[in-house]
């Protein structure tokens, strides 16, 4: 890091900005697949299971003071390339120096009790895949999902840290920067959220599906109120309609056959 009168010297916002632009350019020509983490607007998340994200980290003391470094490094575009994966996140970050430093977190995967309490409580209340993804879903459902301790989101225990730059402190800037990305990149892609917590998205609401495929099946199996049967409407005129049905078919057997007449030609 370069000193000045034994003081980091001070780098401004265009300066942090085009190093990262420079370091973004070198890492493309090597892997065209890297995912730089972007930020469109004032606000770092959108969404709400991003924004849901980035407020159980802050709440949190042990996260609440520290983690707010990273705001500044995500909005100049540091986060060069973020990577989430079963239980992991990996990423690059752009600090002070040339070479971007790499940064590595470890999330436990999610309890079974915890998920399947999840399941149970979203049985018929998710109408679809969207609508969870969207967060469109009970109130009692999203203070479910962020119970602090027994929600779907990670407590700092359940989260290890890890970054190759000289800072001591185990959430240093560059660690801060990209956690803040992974908000950022679940309102790019939510689903991204239950692969981080090695769960299936999908047992939240194939059950819900499962249900109302039954309940339509129930339905159809009945019959319908305003259909009547052959017996009924016998009843209603005092009528025996397959008596009635044997007899004309009888006299239509008897009956002769009528012929067309031939025209006379003139």
């Amino acid at each position: 890091m370069p000193y000045e009168y034994g003081f980091p010297k001070y780098v401004s916002v265009a300066e942090k900005r085009a190093r990262a632009e420079r370091s973004l350019a070198n890492l493309r020509k090597r892997n065209p697949d890297i995912a730089p983490v972007v930020v469109i607007g004032r606000k770092l998340t959108n969404t709400w299971w991003g924004k849901a994200w980035n407020d159980n980290l802050e709440r949190y003391s042990d996260y609440a003071y520290r983690i707010g470094r990273g705001k500044s490094y995500v909005r100049h575009g540091a986060v060069l390339d973020l990577q989430i994966a079963p239980g992991t996140v990996s990423a690059l970050v752009q600090g002070s120096e040339d070479k971007p430093y790499r940064i590595q977190i470890t999330i436990q995967p999610l309890s079974n009790n915890t998920w399947e309490k999840t399941k149970r409580s979203c049985e018929g209340a998710i109408e679809s895949l969207q609508e969870l993804l969207n967060g469109q879903f009970p109130k009692s459902l999203s203070d479910l999902f962020t119970a602090q301790g027994t929600g779907l989101f990670p407590m700092p225990k359940e989260i290890a840290l890890q970054c190759s730059c000289p800072d001591w402190a185990s959430m240093c800037k560059h660690v801060a920067a990209a956690l803040y990305g992974v908000g950022t990149r679940l309102d790019e892609n939510p689903a991204l959220f239950f692969v981080l917590r090695n769960v299936n998205i999908d047992d939240l609401i194939s059950k819900t599906i499962t249900q109302k495929s039954e309940t339509l099946l129930k339905k159809s199996s009945h019959k319908s109120d305003r259909v009547m049967d052959s017996d009924d409407i016998s009843a209603m005129f005092g009528i025996d309609l397959e008596e009635d049905n044997e007899t004309a078919t009888a006299e239509d057997a008897t009956r002769k056959p009528i012929r067309p007449r031939s025209k006379k030609k003139p």
